[in-house]
């Protein structure tokens, strides 16, 4: 349970109404509806949407199958450039990226082709007597994989259909990273991160190892001496803090702690529930934390954040999804100061009017307060020093306190790449995760056999 909100009283709705509210956010689409679907795809020589996929999946081929009924083909065509398609194909932000370039989305049909439930369709529907890729002859290489998320679990898939034998570390107990921990349970259900992971080490060739924390009883420095090659899939999990006076007191907690009780909780009814909710921040974690709460039973849900609506990290469609669920959202107010009652426990936050003065942020010196029983901080996440404590991790060069990498993922010290969150490459989402691990696994297995070449 957690410590910080364990004043609080527990939700109204009994566990089976609960589970209700968590169903899945977009159900899934008959079969008559992917064939009507599939049939608007234009097929498009140059496929925009291909292009805007940072997985690189080849979309027009995969829906021209589908259309064939031919659902195995499309969900192998999918697999292939990114293994963990189910998933992406539930929490990407496809209405700003593949959606977003599709040729149909235009002022006179008004409606790309949903190519992300179409992705989901194909792979949910598709019978895999067996693993659909066959690993290569065994290599005798061996490579560390650190973090089992969806980097970590990309690069170990590919590097294993290439032959080689991949050792995961995990600090969790379970695999799957930000998808079994950090995303709304609304958005992944039926334990699907877990079925996804299962699915992927079915190539064989991947030992996973929980309870490895990188900093603690782990070092890049043993890593390096013992294995061929290193990728790290680290993430960000630290959080980052208000600076305020009496952040630490009860009722103030980082949203991706609650986020993950709520996320393997077998009875949501023995939640804490804050009746009256704030949410400080304006990305996809803020939502999934706001609309979450809201679905528990929260009576009042705000969401607020420093700068206006079209600067926000979520989309338009996540913040559509905080609307329908009756969560409040406050634009151009920063936090000045936490409020506690006389238990010293939160009662509300007094925020600061801000404004941009000749292109920078300021305070327009107007106050306000919310009451609260509970606020959730989902400012962002940040890395997490001490996984890179010892002597050689603290060689890899960095941008700010990211790891710096070039186009292959490779880091500073020859032998150790990176990919994910901890990378200063693009958007932290998902789908660009597994894109950096398949694209590190490519560039490890080009070095090794390089150097088994010139050996």
């Amino acid at each position: 349970m957690i410590d910080a909100l364990n004043h609080l009283p527990r939700p109204r709705a009994g566990a089976e109404e609960l589970a209700g509210q968590f169903g899945d956010l977009a159900p899934p689409l008959t079969a008559r509806q992917a064939a009507v679907e599939s049939s608007r795809c234009l097929y498009c020589f140059d496929a925009p949407c291909v292009n805007a996929c940072p997985s690189e999946i080849d979309i027009p081929s995969f829906i021209h199958r589908i259309s064939d009924e031919n659902l195995q083909g499309a969900a192998e065509r999918i697999l292939s450039a990114n293994i963990l398609g189910g998933s992406c194909a539930r929490v990407c932000p496809t209405e700003i990226l593949c959606e977003q370039a599709c040729v149909r989305n235009n002022a006179k049909e008004c409606a790309p082709v949903l190519i992300g439930q179409l992705q989901r369709y194909a792979l949910d529907n598709a019978a895999f007597s067996e693993h659909p890729f066959k690993r290569s002859p065994a290599s005798g290489k061996r490579i560390a994989v650190v973090g089992a998320g969806p980097a970590g679990l990309s690069c170990a898939h590919r590097l294993a259909m290439h032959g080689h034998d991949v050792v995961v570390f995990e600090a969790r107990e379970k695999s799957g990273g930000l998808n079994e921990y950090g995303i709304a349970r609304y958005k992944l259900v039926d334990d699907y991160a877990q079925r996804e992971v299962e699915f992927l080490l079915g190539i064989g060739g991947i030992e996973i190892r929980h309870g490895q924390r990188l900093g603690d009883n782990l070092s890049l420095t043993d890593l390096h001496q013992q294995y061929d090659s290193v990728f790290l899939g680290l993430g960000l999990n630290a959080v980052r803090q208000l600076g305020l006076p009496d952040e630490q007191a009860p009722g103030v907690l980082a949203a991706t702690d609650y986020i993950r009780e709520l996320r393997q909780a077998d009875d949501l009814s023995q939640l804490p529930l804050a009746d009256r909710c704030l949410v400080i921040g304006a990305g996809n974690t803020a939502i999934d934390m706001a609309v979450q709460m809201s679905r528990l039973g929260a009576r009042d849900v705000n969401l607020v954040y420093r700068r206006g609506h079209a600067d926000m990290g979520a989309t338009e469609h996540e913040q559509d999804i905080a609307k329908a669920n009756q969560v409040r959202l406050h634009t151009w107010a920063r936090p000045d100061a936490v409020l506690l009652d006389d238990d010293g426990r939160v009662r509300g936050m007094r925020f600061a009017r801000t404004a941009l003065v000749e292109g920078r942020l300021g305070d327009t010196g107007e106050t306000f307060e919310l009451a609260a029983d509970a606020i959730f901080k989902a400012i962002g996440q940040c890395f997490d020093e001490h996984s890179l404590g010892d002597p050689l991790a603290a060689q890899l060069a960095r941008d700010g306190e990211r790891i710096r990498v070039d186009a292959g993922m490779r880091t500073s010290v020859p032998g150790v790449y990176a990919g994910g969150d901890c990378t200063a490459l693009g958007q932290d989402l998902t789908v660009q995760a597994v894109q950096h691990g398949k694209l590190a696994a490519e560039a490890i297995h080009a070095q090794l056999m390089l150097n088994v070449e010139a050996a």
